[in-house]
């Protein structure tokens, strides 16, 4: 498939422009002109990078890119890791609040449907935008079935702080780091809430607001989103795809 006509579809389907992103989202370097495999990753790092060469990937598409707000100088790890894509002529995609949001694709979709909810609906907003997803679950699910689903789905410990009921009947989501939003979805009546990484200073909001934090992991959350673009892009136009696991533990 031609590079061009991948990015342009990607543009489209992912809605980029319609997003006030500090990524600059898109395609953000140019490799080869034909694209013959895609990998994945959550990261831009050098071992992603060196993992898609190694992989025999013409594309790397990631929800974490190499290019954000201000310019930055190429020096150091941010030279090395442009001069591997140079080196190995491999494009990189990015892809950072479009693939949060994403109702087919999503992290926070995603999660939800991983989780079985009902209902689904618009929760948080990121710059005007909705970002996440609330719902509610087809019967009371306890607190730590709902943990013990995650940590099995997604193959890391989650950390709950357990500040409401044990039984849970809704629950929002907005993965990656987004802890201060535990206290909006308290606002709306949640019995719980899902998100990447804590924060200290959110810490005794969802005890003091009766509310379930839940912590799956910022790396791990934001895995759905990549894994289920590559589904979509071998259905659509069946390319071989590859996912690069390169967890962070945060």
């Amino acid at each position: 498939m031609q590079r061009d006509a991948l990015t342009a579809w990607l543009d489209t389907y992912l809605d980029i422009a319609a997003y006030d992103d500090p990524s600059l989202n898109g395609l953000q370097v140019e490799g080869a002109k034909e694209i013959t495999k895609v990998a994945l990753a959550v990261d831009a790092s050098l071992s992603a990078i060196e993992g898609a060469a190694g992989a025999g990937a013409d594309m790397l598409i990631v929800h974490h890119g190499l290019f954000w707000g201000p310019a930055k100088p190429i020096v150091g790890p941010h030279r090395a890791r442009i001069a591997a894509l140079l080196e190995h002529d491999i494009n990189l995609y990015a892809a950072h609040i479009p693939l949060d949001a994403h109702r087919e694709v999503g992290n926070n979709w995603g999660l939800a449907r991983l989780l079985g909810l009902d209902d689904l609906q618009d929760f948080g907003t990121w710059r005007g935008r909705p970002v996440g997803v609330k719902g509610v679950f087809p019967t009371p699910t306890s607190l730590r079935d709902i943990a013990d689903t995650l940590e099995r789905q997604l193959g890391e410990s989650v950390l709950v702080h357990a500040g409401g009921p044990l039984e849970i009947a809704s629950l929002g989501i907005i993965s990656g780091g987004a802890a201060e939003s535990v206290v909006e979805a308290a606002a709306e009546g949640l019995d719980a809430f899902l998100t990447g990484e804590p924060k200290h200073d959110t810490f005794h909001d969802a005890f003091e607001l009766k509310i379930n934090a839940m912590f799956a992991g910022h790396y791990m959350t934001e895995t759905v989103g990549v894994n289920r673009l590559a589904v979509k892009l071998q259905e659509e136009f069946d390319l071989i795809t590859e996912f690069l696991m390169l967890p962070t533990g945060l």
